[in-house]
């Protein structure tokens, strides 16, 4: 639907065209598949006797699964099924339940790739093994059609065994030496494509946990049905011979402990999404608390602190020089004459005035000093171990730097100028508040003074 609505015309005959072409294309390979008896065919490995089946169109309808999307693989391999068992004289009604093993076995490759996200061009150890242990998996449950297969045609103990080894057998040996070297080669150019067109393909979302145990439970309900059936099977395939019984517990310990390895396997990709998960979620949350508290403490035009933030530095200090005897200096300044700059230059340009006081004050402060924007154009910095001269000079080199700084904005170029009032910390004052208010009066008696000009507080 997505491509039929997004994509050109020329998409449309390509992606469509093509697949329907490969449609009949799988529906003949079927058809050959029985005609050719091409199911069961025995095969020797290191003295035990194996079956394997021979089924073109899987690999086919693998490789539109796992680049285009579920369904664009699984209506060809569930039309050429279905003709097939037609062909062979299934009836109808199982006919179209035998249809759906392989089907079946595709929805357990994309749960796969649904549930953990992993590379699909099969370029590094980790992808290559979970597109071979999910490969498994998907040929175990593809391979209900055989029971099916075995029912419908009344096939004979003996004979029910190569029709359901060689169905999983052969789907997996296809799907990892045929199916694994075409994905590697076409899913780099498969997924430039979707980059490229993104709005043609169907939005993926993988990585969550529940779709991770449910990948699990299914392997484990895989486990216990192969487990069953293959024993069941050899039991009465067995009964004229013992041989057949021994070599088939052989490989089903093999592929038991295969399946073993597919479950931990599993389990290890469930842990590891799970840490990254909650080691992403901490690095966010961390990342929040920081922006959280920045919001919390910072002038949002200025950078500098707030009133609340500047209030906190204002109690450790007074509390620090107190215990420690050693002068501290404040310095409270505010723009001269603010609401002229308002009135001519528009709040904007008042904005630009403030954030060019903030630059300024932080080219003259030092990494111990303190600044905030304490309110309206009213500024205040912290000197910590800084006495009457040094802060004197701060302030004066500070008048100096903004009355020297131009202010762009809209075009237009102005300068600003400031008071200061300098307060030095009295370890006999009551508390911090009374520290502000010393230096309160004094930039007051600087406004009183004619502007532009520092003045030492009592």
């Amino acid at each position: 639907m997505h491509v039929w609505r997004h994509g050109s015309a020329a998409e449309k005959h390509a992606i469509l065209g093509g697949w329907l072409l490969l449609l009949v294309l799988c529906v003949g390979l079927g058809l050959a598949t029985v005609k050719w008896g091409w199911s069961g065919l025995p095969v020797d490995i290191g003295g035990v006797t194996a079956y394997v089946t021979v089924y073109p169109p899987l690999p086919i309808c693998l490789l539109l699964t796992l680049t285009l999307g579920w369904w664009w693989g699984a209506i060809p391999a569930y039309c050429s099924t279905l003709v097939l068992a037609l062909y062979a004289g299934m009836p109808l009604q199982w006919a179209l339940l035998f249809a759906c093993a392989n089907p079946l076995g595709f929805t357990m490759m994309a749960v796969g790739y649904r549930a953990i996200v992993m590379r699909r061009d099969l370029r590094n150890l980790t992808s290559i093994l979970f597109y071979v242990q999910l490969s498994f998996i998907a040929s175990i449950f593809g391979s209900a059609g055989a029971l099916i297969w075995s029912y419908t045609n009344h096939l004979a103990p003996g004979a029910q065994l190569p029709i359901w080894q060689g169905w999983w057998l052969g789907s997996f040996l296809q799907s990892v030496f045929i199916g694994g070297p075409a994905m590697a080669l076409l899913w780099p150019r498969v997924a430039r494509w979707q980059l490229e067109r993104q709005e043609l393909m169907r939005k993926r979302r993988g990585g969550s946990r529940r779709s991770v145990l449910r990948m699990l439970a299914a392997v484990a309900t895989g486990v216990l049905v192969y487990g069953f059936v293959t024993i069941r099977l050899a039991e009465a395939d067995a009964a004229g011979t013992a041989e057949v019984f021994r070599q088939t517990v052989w490989i089903f310990y093999w592929v038991f402990a295969a399946i073993i390895v597919v479950i931990a396997f599993f389990g290890y990709q469930l842990f590891s999404h799970w840490q990254e998960s909650t080691d992403g979620l901490l690095s966010e949350l961390q990342r929040m608390n920081l922006d959280l508290e920045r919001l919390a403490t910072t002038d949002a035009l200025t950078g500098l602190l707030n009133r609340r933030a500047a209030d906190h530095q204002l109690d450790i200090e007074w509390h620090r020089a107190r215990r420690s005897g050693h002068a501290s200096a404040l310095v409270l300044l505010d723009i001269d004459h603010f609401k002229q700059v308002n009135d001519r230059y528009g709040h904007p340009g008042g904005d630009a005035a403030l954030r060019s006081l903030a630059a300024s004050i932080r080219s003259v402060m030092r990494e111990v000093d303190v600044a905030a924007r304490y309110g309206g154009e009213e500024f205040l910095i912290v000197l910590p171990e800084t006495g009457r001269e040094g802060a004197f000079v701060f302030a004066e080199r500070l008048r100096e730097r903004v009355a020297a700084a131009e202010i762009c904005h809209d075009g237009q170029v102005f300068r600003c100028h400031i008071s200061l009032g300098v307060a030095v910390s009295d370890k006999y004052e009551p508390s911090f508040e009374h520290w502000v208010r010393r230096a309160d009066q004094a930039l007051y008696r600087a406004k009183q003074g004619g502007r532009n000009q520092a003045v030492m507080g009592v």
